[in-house]
């Protein structure tokens, strides 16, 4: 069939298709705006999800940094804590370190006493033997080692052992011979060493003398029952001014010639050579230097008469000491007791093999 022959539509049909094709724009109106008011929801909805999950994970995260200052604070907490702990087992680890020094000395004095009264006898009288050689030996001081010798003969004297007769013979003969040996006041002689050590500094020296004041002459003066005129009193006084001006006077009585003239810094390093020397004279007095001795103090006495004023009263006072030092034996020869110490060590010898 042709297109000719096709029947042509009519009024109605004309009519309708214009409606449908209307409604048809419609209805995709409609459902472009159904889809976007869905899509608008959604979005809404996603959003404030979105908004919802932000809060939820910044309240976690600020119950996370909460939770993590927390356990800061805790673990701070408990490394204090831990701190104190090792503190305190230090302390305990101190104490029983001191516990077990305390049992150890606790043992050695149960070991010394339980030891027999024989060995503890010996052991007292070593040591006070050893303690008086070591005096004699070392420092020279008679007075000590006599104490401690006399102590060792009581304590032997008590026991009444018959076996030690023959050490508290040597002891007893030791005794004597220290008490025989001229001995020397050290402390005396320290102390008057000390008194002029501490006056060094004031002591004047020979050419800081001064002439002798005219007092008493013008007391005299004074005194005298005539009374002088006036223009003889004046002319008096006048001379007595000038007098003072110029004033000669030897100073070559008392010993010095030539006084030495000293610059105030070797006044001073003087002064303190002439004390490193008494201090040098007492350190040989107490080790019982004899020839260190009388040396220090012959210089020292030298150096006083040399460059002081020997007029002066504390000069002359000190110069007297030492000169009276100078005559002091400080250097004797003490006795040695090794034959009483081999004695008491052969005595605790046999006492150990047994």
């Amino acid at each position: 069939m042709t297109t000719s022959e096709l029947p042509e539509p009519s009024g109605v049909q004309a009519a309708v298709a214009p409606r449908v094709g209307a409604w048809r724009h419609w209805l995709a109106l409609a459902v472009a705006g159904v889809a976007l008011l869905v899509a608008g929801w959604q979005w809404q909805e996603t959003r404030q999800r979105i908004a919802g999950a932000q809060e939820e994970l910044a309240r976690r995260l600020a119950e996370s940094d909460a939770v993590a200052k927390e356990s800061r604070v805790i673990a701070r907490q408990a490394q204090e804590a831990l701190a104190a702990q090792q503190a305190k087992v230090g302390m305990l680890e101190a104490q029983l370190a001191e516990m077990q020094g305390q049992q150890l000395a606790l043992d050695a004095v149960y070991q010394e006493l339980s030891k027999s009264g024989d060995e503890r006898l010996l052991a007292e009288v070593d040591q006070a033997v050893s303690l008086a050689a070591q005096q004699l030996r070392l420092a020279g001081n008679l007075e000590v080692a006599l104490i401690a010798l006399t102590g060792a003969e009581a304590r032997l004297a008590r026991a009444a052992r018959p076996q030690f007769l023959g050490l508290r013979k040597l002891i007893a003969r030791d005794i004597e011979r220290l008490k025989a040996q001229p001995s020397a006041d050290v402390s005396g002689l320290a102390l008057k060493l000390e008194g002029i050590i501490a006056v060094v500094d004031t002591l004047p020296l020979a050419y800081e003398r001064r002439p002798r004041s005219e007092a008493p002459a013008a007391a005299a003066a004074a005194a005298s029952p005539t009374q002088p005129g006036f223009w003889q009193a004046l002319a008096g006084d006048l001379w007595s001014e000038v007098r003072q001006l110029v004033r000669i006077e030897r100073i070559d009585s008392v010993g010095h010639a030539d006084p030495a003239l000293l610059s105030p810094s070797q006044s001073f390093f003087l002064r303190e050579n002439l004390k490193l020397r008494l201090v040098n004279a007492r350190l040989g007095l107490l080790a019982r230097d004899g020839r260190g001795f009388h040396e220090d103090i012959g210089q020292a006495t030298r150096w006083l008469d040399r460059y002081f004023d020997g007029g002066a009263k504390a000069v002359q006072s000190s110069a007297n000491v030492l000169k009276g030092l100078q005559k002091v034996d400080v250097g004797v020869e003490a006795p040695g007791l090794n034959e009483t110490l081999d004695a008491v060590r052969n005595f605790k010898l046999a006492r150990d093999k047994k």
